[in-house]
């Protein structure tokens, strides 16, 4: 319930709402995506483990995002989106949720040891979630688009 009670208190500040759906900006977030997991890549080989893991979290992110805006929902919070990933979709956000907290802790605070086997485990899991995902997205029909968009209407009404 809490995050029903979230989702409407971003609707009331128009941080989230039902828009047309938008092939370019799914498709341009889709590419924001592989360009994150590209440079996470990178920078792990340059040992900047921090920065890898910031931009392995993003690339999920992204790719989430394209899922949305297939859909026409714009979310302009994190949190948010990731919640929606779970209520509407009903698709397990839990690698997300722990992509996003590793990335605040790495980004944010010191005393944290990052480790390049983590690392590397966090982009291969950023892999497998973005691939289930776009997979998803893939499959997608009208119908299916229509009934979550109701059921995102319903649930933040």
């Amino acid at each position: 319930m809490r995050g029903i009670n979230f989702l409407n208190k971003l609707r009331k500040n128009k941080k989230l709402q039902l828009v047309e759906p938008n092939e370019n900006i799914r498709e341009a977030d889709i590419n924001k995506s592989m360009d994150s997991l590209t440079a996470s890549r990178v920078l792990l080989k340059s040992g900047l483990l921090a920065e890898a893991v910031a931009s392995t979290y993003y690339s999920m992110y992204h790719m989430l995002t394209s899922l949305l805006f297939k859909t026409g929902i714009k979310c302009e919070n994190h949190m948010g989106s990731v919640i929606l990933m779970k209520e509407i979709f009903d698709l397990d956000n839990s690698d997300i949720i722990l992509a996003k907290s590793e990335r605040i802790d790495k980004q944010y605070y010191v005393g944290f040891k990052i480790i390049k086997e983590d690392t590397e485990k966090a982009i291969k899991n950023a892999e497998e979630f973005n691939g289930r995902l776009l997979d998803f997205i893939s499959r997608l029909g009208q119908e299916q688009l229509t009934g979550y968009r109701t059921k995102f209407a319903k649930l933040i009404k």
